[in-house]
C-alpha cells in the first residue's frame, strides 16, 4: 500500500513538472516574439525617419572604424568644423509646382535664379530646381548641380520656400505627357502680375512652366521683404559647388602672392561684338565676319547697325586699346597684375598689344592654373564664367568695359561686400575725351584730368539707383546696386 502512494505522488510530480516545464516554454516563446515585434516596429519607425531627415538618421551612421583608420578619424574629429545648422522649416499650404528654364548666361541666368525663389516664396508653390541654358551661343551643357551646391540651395532657403530636385512622380509623368502649361512671363512685372496671372494658371494646372526668366521681375516698386529674399538667394543661397570655389580661392591665392592685382572685365570677345554691331578697329574681313554671326542668329532681333553712332552713344563696349587709354589716365600703377576676365579676346594678340605694352603683367586663369585643373571646365562656358566671378569679387580693384550681366552683378555683389572699388566707366564721355586726344584737341595732362573728374564718383561708391517710371531698361539694375540690402541704407530717403 505503501509503495503504490509513493509511486502515485512521484507520477503526479512529474506530471507538475512537466507542466511548468511547458509553461515556462511558452512564456519564454511568447518573451521571444514580443521583442522581435518591438525591434521590427522600432526598425520601421528609424526607417521612416531616415527617410524624412535624410542622412542624419541611419543613413548617415558611419561604419565602425578600423584600427588604421581610428588614428586619422581621432585628428578629423579634433578639426572638423560643427555641423551647420539648419533654419527651420517654413509650413505652408502648397499652391502648385513652379518650373523654371533660366536663358542666357551665368550672370543673367543667377539673377534669374533669385528672381524666380522670391516669386515662388510670394506665391507660396513649391518651387522646382531651376534648369540652366543650354541652347544658348554658349551651348553649355551644364546643370544647376554642376555649377552651384544644390543642396546648400535647397536647405538654405527652407524658412522661405520649398525646393525640390524634381517634380514628384506623378506630376512629373503629367509633364512628360505634355499636360503642363509653359510660358513667358512678362518682363519687369511687379508681383501683383505673378498674383493676379500666373497664380491662378498654377492653381488650374498644378504646374506651371515659365520658360523665359530675363528680367521678368521688376527692379522697383516692390515689397522691401521681396527685395531682400532677392538679396539673400544671391549672397547666401548661390554658392558655387566646392570645386569651383577651391579652384577660385587657388586663383587668388596665386595672384595675392605677387601683390594686389585688378580685375579687368574686358568684354570683346567675338559674339559680343557681333550682337552689338560695334566694329571699331576690326578689319573689313573682320567686319563681314561678325555680320554674317549676326544674321545667323534669328533671336539677336537688331541687324542693321551704324556701328560709329552706337559707339558715340556709348552703348559700344571700350576696345582694348580705348581700355588701356582710359586706365593710363586714371593713373592705374602700370605694374599692377591685371586678371583678364573674359574668354577669347577678338582679334588676339594685334589687338591686345597696345594694352599689353601698358601693363605688361596681363594674367588669366589659363596663364595661373595648369591645365589639368581646367580640363574638366573646358567647353563649359558658366563654369569658367563662375571662375572668373570669384576672382572679381575678390580683386583690389574691378573695371568692367561694358555694362552686361556680369559687369553689373558683380557690381552689386561687390558693394554688399563693403563697397569694394569698382570703377564704372561712362563710355559714351570717354569715347568722346578718347577722339579729341586722338585728334590732338586735348594734350595727355588735359585728356587724363578730364577723365578723373567724369569718374570721381564713379567707384561704386554708396547712391540710391536711378528709377525712371515706365523706362525699366533705362533705370539702374537692382543687382548692380541693391540698395535695400547694403549699410548705409536709403530707407528713409526714398
Amino acid at each position: 500500500m505503501g509503495l503504490k502512494v509513493t509511486a502515485l505522488a512521484e507520477s503526479r510530480l512529474e506530471k507538475l513538472k512537466s507542466s511548468m516545464s511547458s509553461k515556462s516554454r511558452m512564456k519564454l516563446w511568447m518573451i521571444r516574439i514580443t521583442t522581435s515585434v518591438l525591434i521590427w516596429i522600432c526598425l520601421v519607425q528609424l526607417t521612416i525617419l531616415g527617410e524624412t531627415w535624410g542622412p542624419r538618421v541611419l543613413k548617415g551612421w558611419p561604419p565602425c572604424p578600423s584600427h588604421e583608420s581610428a588614428a586619422v578619424l581621432a585628428v578629423k574629429s579634433s578639426s572638423e568644423v560643427p555641423a551647420r545648422v539648419l533654419p527651420p522649416k517654413r509650413v505652408y499650404r502648397n499652391n502648385g509646382y513652379l518650373m523654371v528654364s533660366c536663358n542666357g548666361g551665368l550672370n543673367q541666368m543667377r539673377s534669374a535664379i533669385c528672381d524666380m525663389v522670391a516669386i515662388a516664396r510670394y506665391l507660396n508653390v513649391t518651387l522646382i530646381v531651376p534648369e540652366l541654358d543650354k541652347t544658348s551661343f554658349w551651348a553649355d551643357s551644364s546643370e544647376f548641380q554642376d555649377i552651384f551646391d544644390v543642396d546648400h540651395f535647397i536647405m538654405s532657403l527652407r524658412d522661405e520656400v520649398r525646393i525640390l530636385k524634381e517634380l514628384p512622380p506623378r506630376l512629373k509623368r503629367r509633364v512628360e505627357l505634355g499636360v503642363t502649361h509653359t510660358m513667358a512671363p512678362i518682363s519687369w512685372s511687379d508681383i501683383s502680375y505673378y498674383h493676379n496671372q500666373i497664380l491662378p494658371l498654377i492653381q488650374q494646372y498644378k504646374v506651371v512652366h515659365l520658360n523665359r526668366t530675363d528680367a521678368r521681375l521688376a527692379n522697383n516698386g516692390l515689397p522691401m521683404e521681396i527685395q531682400k529674399l532677392r538679396c539673400r538667394v544671391n549672397f547666401g543661397a548661390l554658392k558655387f559647388t566646392p570645386q569651383i570655389e577651391e579652384l577660385g580661392r587657388k586663383v587668388v591665392r596665386i595672384l595675392r602672392q605677387e601683390g594686389p592685382f585688378m580685375v579687368l572685365h574686358l568684354r570683346y570677345e567675338m559674339d559680343m561684338l557681333a550682337f552689338s554691331g560695334c566694329t571699331q578697329g576690326c578689319k573689313q574681313e573682320e567686319v563681314e565676319e561678325l555680320t554674317r554671326m549676326r544674321y545667323a542668329y534669328p533671336w539677336w532681333k537688331e541687324k542693321i547697325i551704324n556701328s560709329d553712332l552706337k559707339r558715340r552713344d556709348g552703348l559700344c563696349p571700350l576696345t582694348p586699346e580705348e581700355t588701356a587709354l582710359t586706365l593710363r589716365a586714371l593713373d592705374i600703377d602700370p605694374s599692377i597684375q591685371v586678371y583678364i576676365a573674359a574668354g577669347e579676346i577678338y582679334g588676339g594678340e594685334r589687338r591686345m598689344a597696345s594694352l599689353a605694352a601698358a601693363y605688361p603683367n596681363l594674367v588669366r586663369k589659363e596663364t595661373l592654373l595648369e591645365s589639368s585643373e581646367l580640363r574638366f571646365f573646358q567647353n563649359h562656358s558658366s563654369q569658367m564664367a563662375a571662375l572668373d566671378y570669384l576672382v572679381s569679387l575678390e580683386s583690389d580693384i574691378f573695371v568692367p568695359t561694358y555694362d552686361g550681366n556680369m559687369a553689373k552683378v558683380v557690381e552689386g555683389h561687390r558693394r554688399y561686400l563693403g563697397y569694394k572699388k569698382t570703377i564704372l566707366l561712362d563710355r559714351k564721355h570717354l569715347v568722346d575725351l578718347i577722339d579729341q586726344h586722338n585728334a590732338g584737341s586735348l594734350t595727355w595732362d588735359e585728356f587724363s584730368t578730364a577723365v578723373k573728374e567724369a569718374h570721381a564718383e564713379r567707384m561704386g561708391n554708396p547712391t540710391k539707383r536711378l528709377v525712371i517710371q515706365d523706362r525699366p531698361k533705362e533705370e539702374d539694375y537692382f543687382y548692380s546696386n541693391p540698395w535695400e540690402c547694403l549699410e548705409p541704407s536709403y530707407d528713409d530717403e526714398l
